[in-house]
């Protein structure tokens, strides 16, 4: 027997479907009423996302069922869940999963047109990790000292290096410009008394050369050392401002492990110069809050 008709299913009233969504969902009942073919475990693949869990499942025979209910315990929510799915579909993603849980136990069962169920196949799958969030809780300037700062390229005719910390704003440090001109990357390096690990840093374009944009930084290496010779690159700044005057604060950076020296590494310039300058330059330690829904504690 056959039956050809839109056939309206409310969700959670189904015979067998106890616990189900109240959701209304249109399917296309065309099918038989003969006994539904149930799902092989063979057939189901899972993919571990993060937070995640992909269900697959391959093409089913013409005829072999009309739609599918997909049943599952959630121990974040500690809910019983149940996804309903036409036949036409072959895969559903699971959201807001923890890795932390282990095996999900997923119960798949097929129906007929007359709404009669096939037997129950159980597909354990395994979530990704849920992702971390890290966010900024305050931020705090760090005192620096002229003997502390150096670099590669000092311009000898004007512009020292210790004018980036005198706290004015008329006043500049200007890496090489003079024959002979030193080719980028050109440098502003800090060495720390003590050991560093989130931070932020802000600077002032160079403000009293109102006629140009060029020599400013635009593309940055933010880098650290435990040893003040090697140096490795946590954090790349560009899109960098090139209007005289102008401040910029980067977004804090996260670089996992603790430093004693820095480095603000300039790579490239407006105008393409072979040089640059600002006017001032801070350097921040950040407190940091991380929430990892694997392991934050569970009501």
């Amino acid at each position: 027997m056959k039956l050809n008709f839109k056939y309206m299913i409310v969700v959670g009233l189904l015979i067998g479907m106890t616990g189900c969504d109240d959701n209304l969902e249109t399917f296309e009942i065309g099918g038989s009423t003969a006994a539904p073919t149930a799902i092989a475990t063979s057939a189901v693949n899972s993919d571990p996302l993060p937070g995640q869990i992909k269900l697959t499942w391959n093409t089913p025979s013409e005829g072999a069922f009309e739609y599918l209910q997909i049943k599952y315990h959630d121990p974040l929510t500690e809910q019983d869940v149940c996804k309903i799915a036409s036949i036409g579909t072959t895969e559903m993603l699971i959201e807001d999963t923890r890795a932390r849980f282990g095996d999900y136990s997923f119960f798949f069962q097929t129906f007929n047109a007359a709404h009669q169920g096939s037997e129950v196949t159980e597909i354990k799958a395994k979530s990704g990790a849920a992702p971390s969030t890290t966010t900024e809780k305050s931020r705090t300037e760090m005192k620096i000292e002229a003997d502390q700062l150096s670099t590669n390229a000092q311009e000898p005719s004007e512009g020292p290096i210790k004018n980036l910390i005198d706290g004015k704003g008329n006043t500049f440090f200007h890496t090489r410009w003079s024959s002979p001109q030193i080719e980028l990357p050109h440098y502003i390096q800090i060495d720390f008394k003590e050991a560093h690990e989130d931070f932020a840093i802000y600077y002032q374009n160079r403000t009293d050369n109102t006629w140009t944009s060029e020599g400013r930084p635009s593309v940055v290496e933010l880098q650290i050392s435990s040893d003040g010779k090697n140096f490795e690159t946590v954090a790349t700044l560009s899109g960098l401002p090139s209007a005289h005057s102008t401040e910029y604060t980067s977004e804090f950076v996260v670089p996992g492990k603790t430093f004693t020296s820095f480095r603000f590494n300039v790579i490239a310039t407006s105008g393409n110069t072979k040089y640059f300058n600002l006017a001032q330059f801070k350097f921040y330690d950040v407190e940091v809050e991380i929430y990892d829904p694997e392991t934050v504690p569970l009501d």
